[in-house]
């Protein structure tokens, strides 16, 4: 698997170049490995290949998967669960996922108590078939709300929609590029494996990929 991670790797950094220039930018996008289901090897295999930023989706999954890694950026890509804020915090080095004010309570207070400062990202609603994410309309003001309580907020995140059709996706993440002028901050993460040449066409500064570099999930036994 470790030479098809790093083909795959490698292939996706040039194509992301092509589409970053493609675009009229000259920034290329972070890439975040998501790493939820795949193996603790798979991980190390992905750090040996050059990725900095790690993603998981599960705090439990986590736990044992992310110790004593080589040094990464690890982000936490779930739900946040306010019982599991501590967890959160100890474990991740950013949090793109805080889609409402006490979920960013729980977690301001746990960093306060590790002596801890938390980047974080407001998550925002830009698909009919998204269950997490605030109103786009509402995403500045959550953003002061978390800045108010300690909380370093970073920019923004969004999933786009599960669609084939190109111009639903593109205006998905343009009211996420919308919002995230408004929130302020570095990061605008935005784009999937089937999405993010749209999102970085958009403006995106962080894509989340796993399929692109750990090749396709194997399918649940039925």
């Amino acid at each position: 698997m470790e030479l098809e991670l790093r083909g795959r790797y490698r292939a996706l950094n040039a194509e992301l170049a092509d589409v970053v220039r493609a675009a009229g930018r000259s920034n290329v996008p972070t890439v975040v490995a998501v790493t939820k289901t795949q193996p603790r090897s798979a991980v190390l295999e992905a750090i040996d290949a050059g990725i900095r930023d790690i993603g998981e989706n599960y705090y439990q999954e986590a736990r044992g998967k992310l110790a004593g890694l080589p040094p990464v950026r690890k982000h936490f890509l779930g739900h946040v669960q306010t019982n599991k804020a501590k967890g959160i915090v100890e474990e991740f080095d950013m949090v793109q996922t805080v889609d409402r004010l006490d979920a960013g309570r729980a977690l301001a207070k746990a960093a306060r108590g590790l002596g801890k400062t938390l980047p974080v990202l407001v998550q925002i609603n830009i698909s009919p078939t998204e269950r997490y994410g605030a109103d786009p309309a509402e995403a500045e003001r959550l953003a002061d709300q978390l800045r108010q309580e300690g909380l370093q907020v970073d920019g923004l995140m969004a999933i786009g929609p599960n669609s084939t059709d190109q111009s639903e996706v593109r205006r998905a993440f343009e009211r996420a590029a919308q919002a995230f002028s408004r929130v302020g901050g570095s990061t605008l993460s935005l784009g999937m494996s089937g999405d993010w040449r749209e999102a970085v066409r958009c403006g995106s500064t962080m894509i989340r990929v796993g399929t692109s570099l750990f090749g396709p999930r194997a399918a649940k036994a039925k």
